[in-house]
């Protein structure tokens, strides 16, 4: 896909005041912004989101590797990107593909997907109202249906979602900076199979501390439901040695092609790690299950 010129993009015109603390549902946020037009959001102390004027220009390195699954996930799907005037040769509409966000923060990732691949249709399940009203007037996210915000607990939403809705499931929940643990659960893995369509995929943002073992469990929780799982990560982070994000996928079909190659032209050294690495992960793991 062509890039886009991004020394054309204008900065954000509705942006909230800079560097002080902004009152919110949950505590309080705080927007800094860079010498090149980019906003970085901090909730609560702990940084959110980074938006860039470009909607695609991805600034965090697991969203942008997020985004790589996601556009070869869109790429299988029967014409995910055709205008709406195509269809099936019955002429049956052809169906827009449906995204759905665990935690939304400043909606970094659901913006780059909406520019990209205008014909998808997205909800962001956000549990602070108001930073979910203040997002949408400073980084000028685009409006429903291409684009809902819904103001609910992450778990409730999840287990009230019919089955086989979705195309794409993506968690990116923390509290502080950790995921809440009863999004890590084999239940929570459950209900995510359960609201993925037939080869749809899950995409979790798991931030695991060193010796901790969570990326582990988590790998041994997803593949106790889930028969093809995978892990992206630095190798540092893969081995242990240090704390970083990985991306965590799932899905009941094998795992799109081409993931690791388009993954070596990242700026940082990551990889999709190997079907063994992943196994072996998950026999060191436990199965974490709701109490």
């Amino acid at each position: 896909m062509p890039r886009r010129d991004r020394s054309r993009r204008a900065a954000f015109a509705h942006l909230g005041p800079l560097d002080i603390p902004i009152p919110v549902s949950t505590g309080t946020a705080r927007l800094t912004q860079e010498h090149d037009g980019s906003v970085l959001l901090d909730v609560n102390g702990v940084p959110s989101s980074h938006l860039h004027p470009d909607p695609e220009h991805l600034v965090f390195e697991y969203m942008r590797w997020m985004l790589l699954v996601i556009d070869r996930h869109l790429a299988e799907l029967p014409a995910a990107d055709a205008p709406r005037t195509t269809g099936f040769p019955d002429g049956t509409p052809t169906p827009a593909p449906q995204l759905a966000h665990l935690g939304g923060g400043g909606c970094s990732l659901p913006r780059a997907i909406a520019a990209r691949h205008p014909r998808t249709r997205q909800i962001v399940v956000e549990i602070d109202e108001l930073l979910a009203q203040q997002v949408r007037e400073w980084f000028d996210l685009p409006r429903s249906p291409q684009l809902r915000l819904r103001i609910e607990d992450a778990l409730r939403a999840l287990a009230s979602w019919r089955e086989d809705r979705f195309d794409v499931l993506v968690r990116d929940v923390f509290s502080g900076s950790l995921t809440p643990t009863e999004l890590t659960t084999m239940e929570a893995a459950a209900h995510a199979d359960r609201v993925l369509r037939e080869g749809g995929i899950y995409l979790a943002n798991c931030a695991a501390p060193p010796g901790s073992g969570l990326m582990a469990d988590e790998v041994a929780t997803l593949s106790a439901v889930f028969g093809h799982v995978g892990v992206i990560a630095e190798p540092a982070h893969l081995s242990g040695k240090r704390r970083g994000n990985c991306v965590l996928l799932a899905s009941r079909r094998p795992l799109p092609e081409g993931i690791d190659r388009d993954l070596r032209s990242d700026a940082v050294s990551v990889r999709l790690a190997r079907r063994p690495q992943v196994e072996a992960l998950a026999r060191a793991g436990r199965v974490l299950r709701s109490r």
